[in-house]
């Protein structure tokens, strides 16, 4: 911070003390008097003239901050030098502001620790306006404060006090607040008003005068050459030094620059721990009590010096521009992790929009997946009828066959009773032929029934594959809505089960009804091979007896007993079916 913002925070309380009623706006002859002593005390001539001038054109009365500023940067703060004195620049804004703020009834501490903690609050406090200092700078002068008056810090205190000054929402506290935070002994309970007043006095000296170290050193004269105790100052740009502690009595100073030097001498004359601080115009010889506080001063001075020849400010302003420089970067940080949360949370709302529309989208697709399955229920009900239909009908071929094998049964007990009767035997045996050919016929029927019903049982299966096929593939398609959909494929399945449990039903059906026609058909060859044995037994008993016979097929088998009732074809497929029937595995009961 420059000597500018330095002089504009005390001047900035001397305005506010002088503003009563908190409008804003001090009038121009406080104004007069105002600029009066800050000229006085900051060493310049002062034109009472100036003022009256600067605001010649502003005859409505009081004068505001910004009003006053142009006239204060351009007739006061733009002639100020570096010879004055700033502890009484400091004490003239003090008496205007702390008359009006400051209640010392109910402070621990005396005036003179209230106005150097108030020195103390415009160093740390930040460059905005109204000032404040922020908790993190509270935090630094308590710690640096206990550490001066040897006492422990307690972190649970000053979190407590943290916590109670977060939830009234202050981002810190004024110049008054703070002196009454310190004078009424909230962290120095049990201590006695001399140490905290010591304390007080340290953190000033260190950070208002800037004093890097001090204590009693000897010093060798420079005319009597006689060894003197002195209370030694050491700043950055100078070593001074007084009759006493109490630094009442300036002797002298030591300018440090970028050409000084400190140097260890060895013991001479009697005296220890001697070492020299080499100036542009001359040297000072000086002696500690001991070793370790030798070394310490000449580190301490070779320090300054360094810090001089690199043109840097002093530690305390240094550490404090760190620390302010810290602090902005943790606010910038956190200005990012909010604009990032805030980013973050556009972005929430922008995926729960799309979470919504995908929603939407959900619950169409589910409308369309249940339109959908209507439909394919609708299809199987429709399957389904057609399947009890074809049932129905394949139930009354079954009723049928059977009523036709029990007249065929019936008949051919008849043509039995009619063969072993002897004078009906002829036309008895051409009937039986006639009803087997007839039964050849029936024969050939129900194989092409079977046929169909074979074709129609492949089509029925090539349809519920298919609809397997389809499901399986919608539910491919439909992968994103499986679990939604599960219950409803199960339901599918189940449904896809009884109609595959129906099918194996009517297929139990049709080998009952394969099984029938081949029972049917073994009696049929029964009688066929009775009525053959009747024929045999006709011809030996008779002789001349020729059975009547359907006209010759092709070549016909040449017997014993003539030629036979059916061809060599014939012969082969009744072999060839008579091995199947051999080799066929025995059916389940």
């Amino acid at each position: 911070m420059g000597r500018r913002e330095e002089l504009l925070k005390p001047i900035w309380h001397a305005f506010n003390a002088l503003d009563v009623d908190k409008s804003g706006k001090v009038s121009k002859s406080q104004l007069k008097v105002l600029s009066h002593n800050l000229c006085t005390v900051l060493g310049i001539a002062h034109d009472p003239v100036a003022l009256e001038e600067h605001f010649k054109d502003n005859d409505e009365g009081p004068v505001s901050t910004q009003g006053y500023m142009p006239y204060l940067d351009r007739f006061i703060l733009d002639k100020v030098r570096d010879n004055f004195d700033r502890l009484d620049f400091n004490k003239m804004c003090w008496t205007l502001s702390a008359r009006k703020n400051l209640n010392t009834n109910r402070l621990l501490i005396t005036d003179e620790d209230a106005f150097k903690l108030w020195c103390i609050f415009n160093f740390l406090s930040e460059d905005k306006y109204p000032l404040i200092i922020v908790i993190e700078e509270i935090e630094f002068f308590l710690r640096r404060f206990m550490e001066a008056m040897g006492a422990t810090w307690v972190e649970e205190r000053f979190e407590s006090y943290r916590m109670n000054l977060h939830s009234r929402r202050q981002q810190g506290l004024s110049a008054w607040e703070f002196i009454e935070l310190v004078g009424m002994g909230l962290f120095t309970i049990g201590m006695h008003r001399q140490t905290v007043s010591m304390g007080i006095n340290e953190v000033f000296q260190e950070l208002i005068l800037e004093v890097l170290k001090q204590g009693y050193l000897m010093k060798k004269g420079h005319k009597r050459k006689n060894w003197t105790e002195r209370w030694f100052l050491l700043r950055l740009h100078s070593v001074s030094y007084y009759v006493g502690e109490d630094l009442t009595e300036k002797k002298g100073d030591i300018i440090l620059d970028g050409n000084s030097c400190v140097e260890p001498l060895p013991d001479k004359d009697g005296r220890k721990c001697l070492f020299i601080v080499r100036c542009s115009d001359k040297s000072f010889e000086i002696s500690a009590s001991d070793k370790k506080k030798k070394q310490e001063w000449i580190q301490a001075i070779q320090t300054c010096i360094h810090t001089v020849r690199q043109g840097l400010s002093s530690p305390a302003r240094a550490a404090r521009q760190q620390r302010r420089e810290l602090r902005e970067r943790l606010r910038a940080q956190q200005d990012q992790l909010q604009e990032g949360m805030r980013r973050l949370q556009v972005s929430n709302e922008s995926n729960q929009r799309e979470l919504e529309a995908m929603r939407k989208k959900l619950q169409d697709a589910a409308a369309s997946a249940a339109q959908e399955e209507r439909r394919r229920l609708q299809t199987q009900q429709e399957l389904q009828d057609r399947y009890r239909t074809d049932l129905e009908r394949e139930k009354m071929v079954r009723q049928q066959m059977e009523a036709q094998v029990a007249q065929k049964s019936s008949e051919l007990e008849q043509y039995l009773q009619r063969v072993r009767e002897l004078e009906d035997m002829y036309h008895r045996l051409e009937e039986a032929l006639e009803d087997e050919r007839q039964a050849r016929q029936d024969e050939e029927t129900m194989r092409k029934l079977q046929a169909r019903l074979l074709e129609e049982e492949a089509c029925k299966r090539a349809e519920l594959e298919s609809l397997h096929l389809q499901q399986q593939r919608a539910m491919y398609q439909t992968q994103a809505e499986k679990q939604e959909l599960e219950k409803e494929r199960v339901e599918k399945e189940r449904a896809l089960q009884a109609a595959m449990t129906q099918l194996d039903q009517l297929e139990n059906e049709r080998r009952g009804a394969l099984q029938q026609y081949e029972e049917v058909t073994k009696k049929l060859e029964q009688a066929t091979n009775k009525t053959k044995n009747w024929k045999d037994k006709v011809a030996q008993q008779e002789g001349l007896i020729r059975l009547i016979q359907p006209g010759a097929k092709g070549p016909q088998m040449i017997t014993n007993w003539g030629p036979a009732a059916f061809t060599e074809a014939e012969l082969n497929l009744r072999e060839q079916d008579w091995q199947q029937r051999k080799y066929r595995p025995p059916k389940p009961q």
